[in-house]
């Protein structure tokens, strides 16, 4: 009987069905161990990795920045609208008051005289849907009071339309705060990510990306030496105007002063605000954010920049500096990166403009 037997089969010669199911087994058995924690744990990132993370994080909050930037300016404007709105409309509730007390005036004089028109006593009334409504009956009145109860529509008319435009002012600035608020949030929440990266890398790898970005000068050197930089490279490479040199010197006494997002100095820049400021000590005005500031001016091929034209990066149009000559530039770069020069090959170059 036992010579009918079949032979037992090693699971890893036998068929292909019994090696696929082992294999299963063993692949299910891998994941449970990993699951229960007591598999090998990931690679550490190296320092390299690091800081390609952080420098990931401080990009994607340069672009929320310019975004919470470029809402602020629709904010601040929306802001500023409705603080004139509500201060037309208190004039126009003034004079509408006004005009319904010389109304009242007629209507008493009438009223002693032997009665108010049905039209005058509607026009008093505290309805203002129902003065508007019964306005005609104003017709039966003497002429001054026809002019008393015209006045009154007129300014009643344009209080409202005030008031219509002051909330539709409201709802846009309510809308713009919350989109401020969720930028914030973006902000902050990379800034934090990337805050903790940099505690992960050794202190000299930390100390050279707060620093500023790796291959470019020490910022303590070029604080030291920014001065005797301005001759030096203004010299060797002029500005094409006036105005343009002007920018370029406001750019060179902001180096060493701190990142802060959002600001615009003088004590402290994000990159827009610098070259933003930096020109405006020139008497040129430019746009609040990145992606806007390329489009002031004319645009300008790289290998035609001079000093104090624009240069922006990335394909989003996220950073902006400003150029001084010999591949260089001035620009903020990132927190814990204070204002410095820098070469522009060291990011993705996205185009160039020269405000004049």
């Amino acid at each position: 009987m036992a010579s009918h037997r079949k032979p037992k089969q090693n699971p890893f010669t036998g068929s292909t069905a019994a090696r696929t199911a082992v294999t299963l087994a063993l692949a299910g058995a891998a994941t449970a161990t990993a699951l229960d924690g007591t598999g090998h744990a990931a690679p550490a990132s190296t320092p390299t990795q690091l800081k390609a993370q952080v420098a990931r994080y401080y990009q994607e909050a340069e672009v929320a920045t310019d975004r919470y930037n470029g809402v602020k300016e629709r904010a601040d404007r929306a802001r500023a609208a409705l603080d004139r709105l509500t201060d037309e409309a208190a004039r126009k509730t003034e004079r509408l008051n006004a005009a319904r007390n010389a109304l009242g005036s007629y209507a008493t004089a009438q009223y002693r005289s032997g009665g108010v028109p049905v039209g005058v006593r509607l026009l008093l009334s505290d309805s203002p849907d129902r003065f508007l409504r019964d306005a005609s009956l104003a017709d039966r009145a003497g002429d001054r009071q026809a002019i008393a109860v015209a006045r009154v529509r007129d300014e009643l008319r344009d209080v409202r339309r005030v008031r219509t435009t002051a909330d539709a002012r409201l709802a846009e600035l309510k809308g713009e705060q919350a989109a401020l608020a969720a930028h914030k949030h973006i902000i902050e929440t990379r800034l934090e990510e990337a805050r903790r990266l940099l505690e992960r890398l050794p202190s000299e790898e930390r100390a050279a990306v707060e620093g500023g970005d790796t291959g470019a000068a020490p910022v303590a050197h070029v604080v030291d030496t920014a001065h005797t930089a301005v001759d030096s490279v203004q010299a060797a490479v002029p500005a094409p105007s006036s105005r343009a040199a002007q920018a370029v010197a406001y750019a060179y006494s902001a180096i060493g002063k701190p990142y802060v997002w959002g600001a615009t100095g003088p004590s402290a820049f994000d990159c827009s605000g610098l070259t933003q400021a930096a020109w405006q000590a020139a008497g040129v005005s430019l746009p609040r954010t990145t992606y806007t500031q390329i489009n002031a001016g004319r645009r300008v091929a790289r290998s035609q920049l001079a000093p104090g034209d624009l240069v922006f990066f990335y394909s989003g149009i996220s950073h902006v500096g400003l150029y001084v000559g010999h591949g260089q530039m001035i620009h903020a770069p990132h927190p814990g990166a204070p204002v410095r020069v820098a070469p522009i090959s060291e990011m993705p170059f996205a185009g160039a403009s020269r405000p004049v």
